[in-house]
């Protein structure tokens, strides 16, 4: 990769991030010019993007975790390895949508300028975080990610709703500030440095437990750090049960929902696959997180199937993928969290920026109940069905629930929708031929996936820490636990209609839809902490 794409590369985020300086009466008055600003540098930043991203997957072209210095003196240290190139490729390209989608979005409102600056600057703040070569400038950016969407978040400040939620996100972020900025405080104590390549070759020079050269680091300092690090990535990433801002900032432009489940909040799982040769070195740590995604995704799961609300089942179903993408880290299936974070954000963009059909999206969004009088023989033939299916494909590509529980955890969710899918199509039209179609987009759809995980392991395997032989039996023992709480939410779903009658289930639907009241509980300690304005006093500059 030649000097100039890296230049251009590490550079295109600060151009992004400049836009802070545009006055915004400025910005205002020359609406089309910031919109169309705003486009043109999203679209270098993309065409950047695809470059590194062809650069390193071109043989010899750059070796893999080089930290490379950008020529300015004032931009940061780069780094640039598989992981990199796949995430500045996936924000570039959901950012350029966006940009381009909030355009027509916001034409002719009096503060497109002021919506535009802010919505440069955070997209140029989550590429920072995903170039940044250190530990500080991830830091800063990780920081600017957060205070610029704050200002996207109440964008209209006159709606309590809005202000409300956005400070539940602000004091919630700040919190995950404050351990990051004290784990990279104890990381330089420990590594004598805050590079990004130096830390990660003296991790994996612990890893390596014959290794004679291996430095003498404190145990407790390496688990203090992760620790900070799982909690900073947990904070960002609206894990249970810190998530109840994330399905009420649903009064900020729809440009900005999209960005926000598509991009900004896989800012923790990044941060989690970023910092693995360190996290590694402290199992216990990761066996916490696995604990923490499974909660969350079951929560999330539970909570969205009672949701009335397209945005609101949509911003449930985030908790939940940001669960599962938790859990993957924590059982040590990196690149399955990358692979899950690519998905997830494609299909959430377009699911946010689609939310005027209505229609369409909810038949996409939501599975039809079957018939009240179907039995559960059915269903539980077809569960083994596309068990075995699942199994099957996974044998084929060689993976096994023994040395990646992470995959598997994914694919055995992904079991249960074949088998909805199954179960449903024999229902609704009984027959072989019915039978033998879905049968065959079952499977085709457990082979993709198989498929799809065996490609990013190989794309990121000199970016991620290699994994044990075999996994934990706590592991296997939680992988097990949460395919089975699963196996039950099923049965539960698709008996639901029949027992809607019953008064135990009328109420388990109540507390459900209402998040089990979390969000309540949290509110009223924000308005403590932080009361809003009455209707007649005006809110801060700030906000």
């Amino acid at each position: 990769m030649n000097a100039w794409l890296h230049g251009s590369t590490a550079l295109s985020p600060l151009l992004l991030m400049a836009s802070a300086l545009v006055p915004s009466h400025w910005a205002n008055r020359h609406a089309r010019t910031m919109a169309v600003g705003s486009e043109i540098l999203m679209w270098i930043a993309f065409a950047a993007a695809s470059l590194a991203a062809m650069a390193q997957a071109l043989p010899g072209t750059l070796e893999n975790g080089t930290a490379i210095a950008v020529t300015s003196a004032f931009a940061p240290v780069a780094y640039f390895d598989a992981l990199t190139a796949v995430m500045l490729l996936l924000v570039s390209f959901i950012g350029t949508a966006v940009t381009r989608y909030a355009r027509n979005y916001m034409d002719g409102d009096p503060e497109q300028g002021h919506f535009c600056k802010w919505l440069s600057v955070t997209i140029g703040a989550v590429l920072g975080v995903i170039v940044s070569g250190n530990l500080l400038w991830f830091t800063l950016a990780w920081m600017l990610t957060s205070l610029s969407l704050h200002r996207l978040l109440t964008f209209y400040a006159d709606r309590p709703g809005a202000l409300l939620a956005a400070r539940k996100k602000f004091l919630i972020s700040r919190l995950g500030d404050a351990a990051l900025i004290i784990a990279m405080v104890l990381i330089y104590r420990e590594f004598g440095t805050l590079e990004f390549a130096p830390i990660f070759a003296t991790a994996e020079l612990l890893g390596s437990a014959s290794n004679a050269a291996a430095p003498a680091l404190s145990a407790a300092g390496l688990t203090t750090i992760s620790a900070l690090l799982i909690a900073a990535a947990a904070l960002k990433s609206a894990q249970f049960p810190f998530h109840s801002w994330l399905p009420e900032v649903m009064e900020t432009p729809t440009p900005v929902s999209a960005l926000m489940h598509a991009g900004i909040i896989n800012a923790g799982g990044f941060l989690v696959v970023r910092m693995s040769p360190v996290i590694v070195l402290s199992p216990e740590v990761l066996s916490g997180l696995a604990v923490v995604g499974a909660a969350t995704a079951l929560y999330g799961s539970l909570v969205m199937v009672t949701q009335t609300s397209i945005k609101k089942a949509l911003a449930f179903s985030t908790v939940a993928q940001m669960g599962f993408m938790m859990l993957q880290c924590g059982l040590g299936a990196f690149s399955a969290a990358i692979l899950h974070i690519v998905a997830h954000s494609l299909y959430k963009a377009h699911a946010f920026l689609s939310t005027g059909s209505v229609v369409d999206l909810a038949r996409a969004s939501w599975v039809q109940v079957a018939p009240k009088n179907q039995t559960a023989g059915p269903l539980l033939a077809a569960f083994a069905g596309a068990l075995a299916l699942s199994l099957a494909s996974a044998h084929g590509f060689g993976v096994s629930p023994a040395s990646e529980p992470g995959v598997v955890a994914l694919g055995a969710v992904l079991t249960l929708a074949v088998t909805f899918l199954l179960w449903k199509s024999a229902g609704a039209h009984p027959g072989y031929g019915t039978v033998a179609r879905a049968t065959a987009v079952a499977a085709c759809v457990c082979i993709g996936y198989f498929a799809l995980q065996t490609a990013f392991a190989h794309l990121l395997r000199s970016a991620l820490p290699p994994l044990p032989p075999r996994a934990s039996d706590f592991d296997l023992t939680l992988t097990a636990a949460v395919t089975m709480l699963f196996v039950t939410m099923l049965l539960v779903q698709s008996r639901l209609p029949g027992r809607i009658d019953n008064p135990l289930w009328q109420r388990l639907y109540v507390h459900f839809y209402n998040g089990l009241y979390i969000s309540t509980i949290a509110n009223r300690v924000i308005e403590r902490i932080w009361p809003l304005p009455s209707a007649s006093e005006p809110s801060s500059n700030w906000e």
